[in-house]
């Protein structure tokens, strides 16, 4: 009961200090994407000045400069941005360890998916997260990647497209999707402080020594910059998933998510093209088309469902009080069971009918629309009792004894 007590508690310490400093991250991130956009000719011709910015916020004039490579002289204090991504990285990883490494099992593996032990499992979100990294910086450390950049982009893809397969075949949807998410957010991080800011101190060096800065290095840390800014919006959208079980709760989830990872790209694409002065539509509308054509795939078959349902008499209310009560309260109780859990997941209790009725709809989008509850189905639910439910739900709550 205590160590649940300061995991619990650990964990909302790690997830406010993530979202704190990941929003801290992603605002810079964003930011310096867009002033790169927006620079024109300095006023004042200066030979050194590649563009220039003015800009007015909270009654205050600001200008800015933008030497390429490096200052002739360098300031004397010069602010890098970099603590941001190394704390979202920290209290990520932390995260991760709290919610699925030392929590419940059930969070990280589901029988009705694989047959391997916690242990393993975790082994296979490390391995993830270490191999993921080396692949990916393996490959742009290759000059062929430099030069040949949309290749090694579409092959980069289609590497994590497999990564994501990977892990819905042996973690539990939630966590296939986090582990996604970590993976994505440390090649970002590591992207930042093993490749951007080395690159921008051998230019800075070189300038102390007197020696011509290398332009490359600019080129490579503005590659990896870049990655991380059509990488952001997936991200994000994987750190709020688990509110939205018919996206990993899917049965081909894996293929949800690579359809949502390409929808991100493209809004951050039609972004890009809209700071950069050639605003075009086309990226937009491919994301809207995308977007409908991965809802209708999804919910469609949910919601034309009823037409298959083989129950066809009328469900009583008892009948689905006694399957929520063996399957769903040791969780949710007003003093669970369920080994984890000292109160019930976001205190939704089912001990009487009103409350079972009052949560009817996330019962049937858990329960019977995705599958995803109970968790990890370790009260083996049964895919008859699910229709029951279901059943239940679709002849309007019947009182009937």
């Amino acid at each position: 009961m205590f160590e649940d007590i300061i995991l619990d508690w650990l964990s909302l310490v790690l997830r406010w200090a993530h979202v704190i400093v990941g929003i801290a991250w992603i605002g810079s991130s964003f930011y310096f994407m867009w002033l790169d956009s927006h620079l024109e000719e300095p006023v004042s011709p200066d030979d050194e000045v590649e563009g220039q910015l003015w800009m007015v916020h909270s009654g205050g004039f600001y200008r800015v400069d933008k030497i390429m490579v490096a200052p002739r002289t360098l300031p004397k204090t010069l602010h890098w941005f970099k603590w941001e991504a190394w704390w979202t990285g920290v209290t990520g990883v932390l995260l991760l360890a709290v919610v699925y490494y030392f929590g419940s099992q059930s969070f990280l593996i589901d029988p009705n998916i694989s047959n391997i032990t916690k242990t393993q499992a975790i082994w296979v979100g490390v391995g993830t997260l270490i191999f993921g990294w080396v692949l990916y910086d393996a490959l742009y450390n290759l000059s062929w990647a430099q030069t040949n950049g949309n290749a090694a982009a579409i092959l980069s893809f289609l590497g994590l497209c497999g990564i994501i397969f990977g892990l819905c075949e042996f973690l539990s949807p939630r966590a296939a999707y986090i582990h996604t998410g970590a993976l994505v957010g440390l090649v970002m991080v590591v992207n930042v402080w093993r490749r951007v800011l080395p690159a921008q101190q051998k230019l800075i060096d070189a300038r102390l020594a007197g020696e011509i800065p290398d332009p490359i290095l600019a080129q490579i840390a503005k590659q990896r910059s870049v990655h991380n800014n059509y990488l952001t919006l997936p991200v994000v959208f994987i750190m709020i998933s688990s509110h939205y079980p018919s996206t990993f709760g899917h049965q081909q989830n894996w293929a949800v998510l690579i359809g949502l990872f390409v929808i991100g790209a493209l809004v951050r694409h039609w972004f890009n093209l809209r700071n950069s002065g050639f605003p075009s539509l086309w990226p937009l509308i491919l994301s809207v088309a995308f977007m409908f054509a991965l809802a209708t795939w999804i919910s469609l078959p949910k919601m034309t469902s009823s037409n298959k349902m083989k129950i066809t008499r009328q469900v009583s209310l008892d009948e689905v009080s006694r399957i929520i009560s063996v399957r769903c309260r040791v969780c949710h109780a007003s003093k669970p069971s369920f080994s984890g859990f000292d109160s019930p997941p976001k205190n939704i209790k089912f001990e009487s009918a009103q409350q079972i009725k009052k949560y009817a709809s996330q019962i049937w989008k858990t329960a019977v629309a995705t599958n995803t509850m109970p968790l990890g189905n370790v009260t083996k639910m049964t895919k008859k009792e699910r229709k029951i439910i279901g059943r239940w739900i679709e002849q309007g709550f019947n009182d009937q004894k």
